[in-house]
């Protein structure tokens, strides 16, 4: 009976082992943008105590991240990868198995579209759809022009100056006597909307999720009446020659966790974690907030999220890693 209990001791902790030495070296693309530094601190947090990898964070960036896990095989993992950027890569790398989309970081994907206040919706709940907008343009002052309407696009060189300039053109705002404003950065297009919240003031433009904008004010996203139309999107509104725009929502831009193929055939049980892992707006936008508000690091608001939120992320993983993970924590 000594003999079999040992055997059977011998046998688990070699399994252990193993699975150890295959998780091995992992590293980690710490893109720069919160959201993506937030996932890439709780996939190595996670990988790290939960699973025995040996995780490490490597600087990242779309562009060149891609085209290094595609041509060179590393890094192994980038938790947030906007993949309609470089999607005609990254589908030719899974084509010829160097790379594997593992899952969606973001649920819901990322999402554009034209917003006002959620205090002026209260009061005029026509105010979420085009036409309400339309009809109530006095209500947006220019900042310069009495007789014209404000409509907040994106800053210059953009791309998605692009898109909203093309959904003006296509909702005919013009004529509804709304005038194009440029803010001129990103810290101003968010500025307007701060500001114009803090006076309780109307507010028209583009903005887009998860950002800790939206997770400060509340706004709503309005309809357009048109539905998605995502060839007309892809073939028209983000392209830049689009000389006959129609009326479309933003369709959700895909968010995904991309892998090598090397990593995934090794840590199978790593895998099934990054497939699982993921983040809704709402949430997403609330951590951002939290961030902007206590300039937290990627690795502080990672800590803050696993303690914060057990609920979500331990559905994430099975019960034995999850007790490993909060051993860590408490540690901390």
């Amino acid at each position: 009976m000594r003999k079999i209990l040992a055997a059977s001791l011998v046998l688990a902790t070699a399994s252990f082992t193993v699975s150890a030495e295959e998780c091995g070296k992992v590293t980690i693309a710490d893109m720069n943008w919160n959201s993506a530094t937030l996932i890439a601190n709780v996939d190595r947090f996670i990988l790290d105590h939960g699973y025995g990898c040996d995780a490490e964070l490597v600087p990242g960036d779309t562009m060149p991240t891609g085209s290094s896990m595609v041509e060179k095989g590393q890094p192994d993992i980038a938790p947030e990868f906007w993949s309609n950027s470089m999607k005609a890569a990254l589908d030719k790398g899974v084509e010829e198995g160097r790379i594997r989309y593992a899952g969606s970081s973001l649920s819901e994907g990322g999402e554009e579209g034209f917003w006002v206040p959620e205090y002026m919706v209260k009061k005029d709940p026509t105010l979420a759809t085009i036409e309400g907008v339309k009809a109530n343009a006095k209500l947006f002052e220019h900042p310069e022009d009495p007789d014209k309407s404000a409509f907040m696009t994106c800053p210059a060189g953009w791309n998605c100056q692009i898109s909203a300039g093309h959904l003006f053109n296509a909702l005919e705002l013009d004529k509804a006597g709304f005038d194009l404003i440029d803010p001129g950065s990103g810290a101003g297009l968010s500025g307007s909307i701060a500001k114009a919240y803090e006076r309780e003031e109307a507010w028209f433009g583009y903005y887009w999720a998860p950002t800790a904008v939206l997770g400060k004010y509340k706004m709503v996203k309005v309809d357009f009446g048109s539905g998605i139309d995502e060839k007309q999107f892809t073939d028209c509104i983000s392209n830049e020659d689009c000389l006959d725009p129609k009326p479309t929502m933003y369709p959700p831009s895909p968010v995904d966790t991309v892998v090598t193929e090397t990593f995934a055939k090794r840590a199978p049980a790593a895998m099934e974690y990054l497939s699982i892992r993921s983040f809704t707006n709402a949430k997403m936008n609330a951590l951002l907030a939290w961030m902007e508000d206590n300039q937290a690091d990627g690795e502080f608001a990672a800590e803050h999220f696993l303690n914060e939120n057990p609920d979500i992320w331990m559905a994430w993983v099975s019960p034995e890693t999850a007790d490993k993970v909060k051993k860590a924590l408490a540690a901390l």
